[in-house]
């Protein structure tokens, strides 16, 4: 990569309260573009875009924000595209899950070959919002991404021709399967979803990553990075916080992300659903976050 350009996007629209929003800034006060720059990385920071924080929408509480989120996502495409054109390394600092449709139609655009996701998260994120009354964009964006049925026609068809991501781009690590809801399993059923479990990343990190990426298709490749999926007690960084005692560390989290990391197909690292208030108190957390990220790529710089 010639260089990392990071852009934020302090968005809670789509999740299920405000909170995610505050992501970015946290990460930056961390010293995470201190810490790559010091990893040896060249680091341009391309700002954030515009700020937006979660509020009940009751004239549509079973698809709340559908419009701010659509809105957002296609600002963070456009912003996305010219950075990856140029070769530059895009790392997108969320948010919520939903920025990984953003990023991946900026890969789409791209034209380089048919892109690939890991999709390192705790839950499938392929509800919809027939399937369940949360409201909450968040846990449908993949759902959107494939174009499933009962989806919101706005969002699925805010890339270009849907669906955005066919099943065979998608590769599934770090799945907690009691927390999916029958609709989930039914989907990933039927479509033959490439899934490998919480307790199978926990278990083997670098084996369980080399897995999915050998499932993923040649074209260009990215990472998106729920930190759900970690062990809350380790590192209380999620939104989410039902996971307690259960799932990888982030020290093992971040070996399965290196591995990933060198693998030379790699355009993209998102990161989701960081909840800079969960560890008020123990802030030293956000600083060790900071650190795995910036060891991660650079091994993907190298």
């Amino acid at each position: 990569m010639s260089r990392i350009s990071i852009v934020g996007l302090p968005d809670s629209a789509a999740s299920y309260a405000a909170g995610p929003d505050l992501a970015p800034a946290a990460l930056r006060s961390a010293g995470l573009p201190g810490k790559l720059r010091a990893a040896g990385l060249e680091v341009h920071d391309d700002g954030d875009l515009p700020h937006q924080a979660w509020r009940p929408d009751r004239n549509h509480p079973l698809a709340q924000n559908a419009d701010q989120v659509t809105a957002s996502l296609r600002q963070l495409a456009d912003r996305l595209g010219p950075l990856l054109a140029r070769g530059d390394f895009a790392l997108v600092l969320g948010g919520n899950c939903t920025i990984a449709l953003g990023v991946m139609a900026a890969l789409r655009r791209l034209g380089t070959g048919t892109p690939g996701l890991l999709y390192v998260d705790r839950g499938y994120d392929i509800n919809t919002p027939q399937s369940t009354t949360d409201g909450a964009l968040d846990w449908m964006g993949l759902a959107h991404a494939l174009a499933l049925p009962g989806c919101v026609g706005a969002l699925a068809d805010a890339f270009g021709p849907r669906p955005l991501l066919q099943a065979h781009q998608v590769a599934w690590l770090g799945v907690e399967l009691r927390l999916a809801t029958d609709w989930e399993r039914e989907q990933a059923a039927r479509l033959g979803l490439h899934v490998t479990t919480s307790q199978a990343l926990a278990a083997d990190p670098a084996g369980a990553a080399m897995v999915a990426l050998d499932y993923l298709p040649p074209g260009p490749l990215a990472v998106h990075f729920d930190v759900d999926v970690l062990d809350f007690t380790d590192a209380p960084l999620a939104e989410n916080t039902d996971g307690r005692n259960t799932g990888p560390t982030l020290g093992q989290a971040e070996e399965a992300l290196t591995q990933a990391a060198r693998d030379p197909r790699i355009r993209a690292l998102s990161i989701g659903e960081l909840n800079p208030t969960r560890c008020a108190g123990e802030p030293d957390v956000l600083a060790r976050f900071a650190g795995s990220i910036a060891r991660i790529l650079a091994v993907a710089a190298g």
